[in-house]
């Protein structure tokens, strides 16, 4: 039987839509103002498929402002406190976007095509209307567009050998939080050795959206035998991997400091960046929250939180889980939470209140699961 979905105008289709349905999509969700495919059946499965095997995730919502012009550089490194001063051509670089009281708005991957050429591909926020508005004040030449660029996801321990059946020997050369160009049957991709799974695993950009529907195709054709099922981003794997979600586990309530996220702040530099003031003044008089990691004892639960759980002390809140979830792999329900800075030391205990009732949770070392990031960074 035909699936329907009653979708509207105001929120957008990806290049892969039709694609993904055809291949098992059973629900959608919305980010950046497009559908973005979050079911393909059981999410336990969907984990084993990412962990053992490879899955292909459309995740074309992950839109790009592209900022070109003589001062795109300089430009760039006003929107963000991370030293860019070494970001070479080709590469790519995880950082934040800051407001002007140091608060997080979003934490997009930096991918450096050309001198005065980049792309911030976008976690769930409205950043092209913020960086708009920052242009139009700066009094840099710069110029800024959402391109038509698409990207997918090919992520898993199998992914390397699928990538190299696709696009030959040469993306053996990509190394880690590196990209370059390609070229497949005539599409015109832009590939980095990037991802949101923690696994090894290949960002695949489309740059024409018109062709959508033929690379799924290609990638599934030569994959499917290799072990490649489509899927979904892994709740389970990103907790597992510590890897944050903006508008889950930050916001521009939150900055850097409170996420442990100090090594992508540059007090130091010369260059100016919106937020800097603010941050010194934060990393002067300290943080009063962190985000930390908690394991939570209780049977498994079974969804992951849809609500910011409060965590008690006694009587008194004392922080909030901001993602939570069971992890087979672990057997533990693990969450990601922010405590009032004299909860947050590791073995600090509490109690969590969710809608099944009330928890015990202790303080833990976070990534739970390959800390070092071994398995994303392996050549």
């Amino acid at each position: 039987m035909k699936k329907e979905f009653s979708f509207g105008t105001q929120v957008r289709k990806s290049p892969y839509f039709d694609a993904t349905v055809r291949w098992g999509a059973q629900g959608f969700s919305v980010y950046n103002h497009m559908y973005i495919p979050r079911d393909f059946g059981d999410p336990v499965q969907n984990f084993w498929n990412l962990v053992n095997d490879a899955i292909l995730c459309d995740v074309a919502v992950e839109r790009q402002v592209e900022i070109t012009g003589p001062d795109a550089a300089q430009f760039v490194q006003l929107l963000t406190p991370r030293n860019l001063s070494e970001c070479a051509v080709g590469q790519c670089k995880y950082v934040l976007i800051t407001d002007e009281n140091g608060g997080v708005l979003n934490d997009p991957v930096l991918l450096r095509l050309a001198d005065n050429h980049f792309w911030l591909s976008l976690a769930d926020s409205d950043i092209l209307m913020w960086a708009k508005g920052v242009a139009v004040n700066s009094g840099l030449n710069v110029n800024l567009c959402e391109p038509d660029v698409s990207p997918l996801q090919l992520q898993g321990p199998k992914s390397g050998d699928i990538a190299r059946a696709i696009f030959g020997d040469r993306i053996d050369g990509l190394k880690y939080y590196w990209l370059e160009e390609f070229e497949l049957n005539g599409i015109p991709l832009i590939i980095s050795r990037t991802g949101w799974s923690s696994e090894l695993g290949y960002e695949i950009y489309l740059r024409d959206g018109s062709r959508g529907n033929e690379l799924w195709e290609h990638i599934m054709e030569i994959g499917e035998p290799m072990g490649l099922v489509p899927g979904h981003t892994s709740t389970i794997r990103r907790i597992e991997g510590g890897m944050l979600s903006y508008q889950a586990d930050m916001d521009c309530t939150v900055n850097p400091f409170e996420l442990g996220l100090g090594r992508l702040v540059d007090l130091e530099m010369d260059a100016d960046y919106i937020g800097k003031e603010a941050l010194k003044k934060i990393k002067l008089e300290g943080v009063k929250r962190s985000q930390v990691g908690l394991e939570i004892s209780c049977a498994p639960l079974e969804h992951p939180n849809t609500t910011y759980w409060p965590i008690m002390s006694g009587s008194k809140k004392v922080g909030y889980v901001t993602s939570a979830v069971y992890t087979p792999r672990l057997d533990k329900n693990i969450a990601l939470a922010i405590m009032d800075i004299e909860f947050a030391a590791l073995d600090t205990t509490g109690e969590v209140k969710t809608p099944e009732g009330n928890y015990p949770v202790k303080v833990v070392q976070k990534p739970f699961y390959d800390p070092k990031k071994k398995i994303a960074s392996k050549s």
